[in-house]
């Protein structure tokens, strides 16, 4: 099984000992156990090589990774997981607080899924609800604020305008600039949305890093964040919770784990 291939071999003459954290020769470059790591140990191929272009006094070391550690080791210690050099003391996941160090989770017991299973159902059919509620009122709304927001609205002035959708975007809360009339191209995803938007209005924009709040554009009706992959299209022909041409929309920052904002009347009203 994939998930049992934990570790490598000791690839000396002899030994095959099974090592989670084995060491990687800088001479030979072959995978080691604790007991042949050195050259000499596991009679290494290149040592000869390695000795005759490297003056005796020249020695290169590993120094560890580990912050606010000094040590510094002969020969590597290459954690497989993060691939960085440590020493002996933090070569382990645990002792180097390894960035690609899984924490184990506790399991969940039956009574507590079945009320998180319970919860979930409840909170998606509240959503449904409002989503078709909300709904049939989003659209007559637009039809009335779509000939203003032609004559205001900011975007590419190439787009055909047959492609141009217009939204009455609200902007993040903070923001001195409450909202900003806007219109985009109909066939671009969600996220050259964002990015678009975030640029008309000189908004901070970190999507591109993984561990920053991202700009996510969200429905007005649902408070759903919009995936980035969709299209403007799809949602705009969407039959439960459409968005509609001339409508209104949000941009907020979002941290990684939340998937809706839960109060959208605060932005409008």
């Amino acid at each position: 099984m994939a998930e049992l291939e934990l570790g490598r071999h000791c690839e000396a003459e002899g030994c095959r000992q099974l090592d989670f954290l084995p060491f990687v020769c800088d001479g030979c470059s072959g995978v080691f156990c604790l007991q042949h790591r050195s050259r000499d140990a596991h009679g290494c191929s290149e040592v000869n090589i390695k000795n005759n272009s490297v003056k005796p006094d020249q020695h290169r070391s590993y120094p560890c990774s580990y912050k606010d550690c000094n040590a510094k080791e002969l020969l590597p210690v290459l954690c497989p997981y993060c691939e960085k050099h440590f020493c002996l003391r933090h070569r382990h996941q645990s002792d180097h607080e390894c960035e690609k160090l899984d924490t184990p989770q506790p399991r969940m017991a039956a009574t507590q899924q079945l009320v998180k299973h319970i919860i979930d159902s409840k909170k998606n059919e509240e959503a449904k609800s409002k989503k078709r509620k909300g709904a049939k009122n989003s659209e007559t709304a637009a039809k009335v604020a779509l000939m203003k927001l032609k004559m205001h609205a900011c975007g590419d002035k190439s787009l055909p305008q047959t492609e141009r959708i217009y939204f009455q975007v609200f902007l993040p809360k903070g923001n001195k600039e409450k909202s900003k009339s806007m219109f985009f191209c109909s066939k671009w995803s969600i996220g050259k949305v964002v990015d678009f938007a975030a640029s008309l209005a000189s908004l901070k924009n970190d999507n591109n890093k993984s561990t920053a709040q991202k700009l996510r554009l969200c429905h007005t009706t649902s408070g759903e964040a919009l995936p980035f992959e969709d299209t403007l299209e799809k949602w705009l022909s969407d039959k439960e919770c459409p968005l509609f041409n001339g409508g209104n929309i949000i941009l907020e920052y979002l941290d990684n784990d939340v998937l809706f904002i839960e109060d959208t009347e605060s932005y409008i009203s």
